[in-house]
């Protein structure tokens, strides 16, 4: 590897990493340059995923405190994402690759028409409560069984394929509770960090990576974990949705 290649290689991280911590399709950007520097797609994908979880460090770095706002949910987050990644490494080991590709972005794009009506959808669910029960509906705070169900299918997504899953972790948790975004951002930060770790455990027993890329994607994703982490916090609720929107939207038209 060039100097060059590897400042390249370092940059690819730090933009992934910010990208991880805001809007959550980090792998559209380091994945393509590791395939465009001549790494095997799958040698790139295994280096990829364990280069990007300093990445995921950084960011619940950064967002610790809604994490530790988050309390049960957050827990119940990283136990879902946990099992979900172990079966869907297992289903990237034994189904064809072709099997999910196909119907991926109608997934991301159908994900992101639910972040961007979330609002409307929630107003309209709160109010047919209070018709049907003369008051409010409690606020929700922690996961529903159905809220769970669906975490744990994203956590599934995530260790077989991945792109997008930080769009659908907003879209779950942004319907299934009453979390503010910014609390919801910082959790799907979190799934990501645990469904990089668990595919990527898995990964280092049955392939290869690149160790070289490894460490300089991982130098680079820490910093942009933690320094998207803080910009996401920021963010006004509409600038983040619509800036989640955009980001599947594009992450869907890449994988058309």
């Amino acid at each position: 590897m060039t100097a060059g290649e590897a400042v390249l290689v370092v940059a690819a991280g730090l933009g992934a990493g910010v990208l991880s911590s805001t809007v959550g399709v980090a792998s559209l950007l380091s994945f393509p340059i590791l395939v465009g520097l001549g790494l095997p797609p799958v040698v790139a994908n295994v280096s990829n995923t364990l280069g990007l979880i300093p990445g995921g460090v950084g960011g619940v770095l950064g967002y610790r405190a809604e994490v530790r706002e988050a309390g049960p949910v957050a827990r119940a987050i990283v136990l879902v994402c946990a099992l979900g990644a172990v079966a869907g490494a297992a289903l990237l080991l034994g189904l064809p690759p072709g099997v999910f590709e196909a119907v991926v972005p109608f997934l991301i794009l159908f994900t992101c028409a639910l972040v961007g009506v979330q609002p409307r959808v929630a107003a309209w669910l709160r109010a047919r409560h209070e018709r049907r029960h003369g008051e409010q509906p409690a606020e929700r705070r922690h996961m529903s069984p159905t809220t769970t169900a669906f975490a744990t299918l994203t956590g599934v997504y995530g260790g077989y394929f991945g792109a997008g899953a930080g769009v659908m972790m907003v879209a779950v948790l942004g319907l299934g509770t009453d979390l503010e975004l910014r609390v919801v951002n910082g959790l799907k930060t979190l799934a990501l960090m645990v469904g990089n770790i668990v595919a990527g455990a898995i990964f280092v027993v049955v392939a290869h990576p690149r160790w070289d890329v490894v460490v300089l994607l991982a130098a680079g994703s820490l910093v942009g974990g933690y320094v998207g982490a803080r910009i996401g916090r920021l963010l006004p609720d509409a600038v983040f949705r619509w800036a989640v929107v955009a980001a599947g939207v594009v992450a869907a038209v890449l994988l058309f």
